[in-house]
């Protein structure tokens, strides 16, 4: 929790973020994430400064469990002075002990986010889906929390001006705002219009604006010119008999003949970043075998 500090921005772990978005994918299914297509309502999580602090905090975590379909799960809610913003213990449940930062004692509006960041760790531990490091874990977490329909809570927890900041998760803002557009573009519901802060907004704008660049990278037919232009040398190049892999990184996409020494080009699914090979042949319509999304291409 960014409390007063400096806020980082960027988007420095947007690897981990797009693995984390093919981690949700296998391990739910598209059906199961498309029960998600409805975000937790403002009106459901609102705390207002006249709310009993411990009343407040367990009505709004039995609305977020419910939201993450966890019926026998059972929020206890307490509050201590603490570095991080909150923490649960990951038992066996049905009940979770979680802790709240006694700053929301002053901060009820900013519970919903932080109890969704947790109730998430809940989701994720019963369904035994983890990354290897803690880090990368709380990546994870913060990237199913906003994918899942909870996390623009967190995103609007976001403050900053020139003398003071607030920001919780372990996503930048930016990332945030990358994930929340990712699924507004999967479900067509627009985040932004329950943000409080003016900061958030901007943040979202900038997530969108990546997220969108995804669905414009060739050889899908809505890349930009330079983009085709750059593809085309690249695949003349591996047509050519040159190395198929002489390809930049930041390109996105990589040939390899298959076994019948036919190019194929390998590049990420837009939706849910599992890779994709198809053939070098011009138009192709592919369907990504993971998210299920068509995708139009020009090979």
């Amino acid at each position: 929790m960014a409390n007063g500090g400096p806020v980082q921005h960027g988007y420095p772990h947007l690897e981990t973020v797009r693995a984390a978005v093919t981690a949700l994918y296998r391990r739910l299914s598209r059906d199961t994430i498309e029960t998600f297509s409805v975000s937790v309502p403002p009106a459901d999580v609102a705390f207002c400064d006249t709310d009993d602090l411990h009343l407040g905090a367990q009505r709004v975590a039995r609305e977020i469990v419910r939201h993450f379909r966890l019926p026998d799960a059972r929020l206890i809610v307490g509050f201590r002075e603490m570095t991080h913003a909150a923490n649960v213990e990951l038992a066996a449940g049905p009940e979770y002990f979680v802790e709240l930062n006694d700053r929301f004692r002053t901060h009820r509006g900013d519970i919903g986010a932080a109890l969704a960041h947790e109730v998430a760790h809940v989701y994720l531990h019963r369904l035994d889906l983890a990354f290897p490091t803690t880090a990368q874990n709380e990546i994870l977490t913060d990237t199913a929390t906003a994918y899942l329909g909870a996390g623009w809570l967190l995103l609007d927890a976001y403050r900053e001006d020139g003398v003071s900041s607030q920001k919780l998760g372990y996503l930048t803002p930016e990332e945030f705002g990358y994930v929340l557009a990712k699924r507004a573009l999967l479900f067509g519901e627009d985040p932004s219009l329950w943000f409080t802060s003016p900061q958030a907004y901007a943040a979202y704008a900038k997530g969108l604006d990546l997220a969108r660049r995804d669905g414009q990278q060739p050889p899908l037919t809505g890349a930009g010119w330079a983009g085709r232009r750059r593809y085309a040398h690249d695949r003349r190049h591996a047509g050519a008999g040159a190395d198929a892999d002489a390809v930049a990184p930041t390109a996105g996409y990589s040939f390899a003949p298959d076994s019948g020494g036919r190019l194929r080009v390998c590049f990420p699914c837009p939706t849910c970043h599992q890779r994709i090979r198809v053939p070098v042949r011009g138009r192709v319509r592919a369907r990504c075998g993971l998210c299920r999304t068509v995708l139009e291409c020009d090979t």
